[in-house]
């Protein structure tokens, strides 16, 4: 779901330094973020990615997409989830998982539509640039109603309480139907928008579960640094990968630039990548193509 255009960037007089977060209503499109100030710091990580990422190539095997329905105990109704398997997937063989999360408008569908997370990974794959694993793409909104309706930031509660659905029903699930690895180092959690707040509250908030963790523009529901990493030691020996991307045109990139400053402050590793892009499937799409092949690797710190 794009949103409206921000103001043009500022060069920031003191790097690190962030405004308040601004209003959720504000960000969904209603005179979109605030203004975008831009530090020394926030520049890209890594060059884009080669033309034709995101296309699907018929000189090399695919994967295939599947829909799940799970019971799930804390929402007290069956859910849904979409699920990657990558290509040769084989019950004799053990495999790492990305829990991959939509934004505020989305479902289950929206990293498919927007993103084809099933295509950028074939090619990865295929490449030998990123580790065979499942991609698990759930609904967020933790709720028995859990479609976004006509006004999605309605539906914002539902998203602090995935948690319980995420640890108590669908990983539970998942490994009991797939053939996965279930150590907290074959499990990853990462999202965009709404779904990056999601997965720097929960998978900081549960280190012993997730081992890599990455946020793409994350949006006003991102706990403050401070609560996100209380223990800034504890959380640097046990992450094996944290990441943080927005794009420089995106109205929110100073939520994800105060995590920014506060980790470097903290001297906690973690990957800082700025893009060119606004708040958008460009953003999210390059950066799931940068992080997942970083993750599940052991030499990723």
């Amino acid at each position: 779901m794009a949103l409206a255009q921000a103001p043009p960037a500022k060069e920031n007089p003191n790097p690190g330094k962030t405004d308040p977060a601004p209003n959720p209503e504000r960000a969904r499109g209603r005179g979109f973020g605030g203004p975008i100030v831009l530090g020394e710091d926030d520049k890209p990580a890594f060059p884009a990615p080669p033309e034709g990422f995101d296309k699907t190539r018929a000189d090399i095997a695919h994967g295939k997409l599947e829909m799940v329905e799970y019971d799930s105990k804390s929402v007290g109704t069956k859910r849904k989830a979409n699920v990657y398997t990558p290509p040769g997937y084989s019950p004799d063989t053990k495999y790492p998982v990305l829990y991959l999360l939509h934004g505020i408008g989305g479902d289950e569908h929206e990293w498919e539509r927007g993103g084809h997370p099933e295509i950028i990974l074939d090619n990865l794959i295929a490449d030998k640039k990123a580790e065979s694993m499942i991609i698990v793409m759930p609904n967020g909104r933790a709720s028995q109603d859990d479609r976004p309706g006509p006004d999605a930031m309605r539906t914002a509660p539902a998203f602090g309480e995935f948690d319980k659905d995420l640890l108590g029903s669908l990983i539970p699930f998942i490994e009991s139907k797939y053939s996965v690895k279930t150590d907290r180092e074959s499990r990853a959690l990462a999202g965009l928008s709404m779904g990056g707040g999601q997965s720097l509250n929960f998978g900081l908030g549960n280190l012993d579960t997730f081992a890599w963790v990455g946020g793409f523009s994350s949006a006003p529901n991102t706990k403050p640094s401070d609560q996100l990493v209380p223990e800034p030691d504890k959380t640097a020996k046990a992450l094996k990968l944290l990441w943080i991307s927005c794009g420089n045109k995106d109205g929110l990139i100073r939520i994800s630039q105060g995590l920014h400053g506060y980790l470097k402050e903290k001297k906690v590793p973690h990957t800082w990548h700025v893009d060119e892009h606004n708040h958008d499937f460009q953003h999210w799409k390059k950066a799931l193509f940068q992080f997942s092949q970083m993750i599940f690797k052991p030499e990723t710190k």
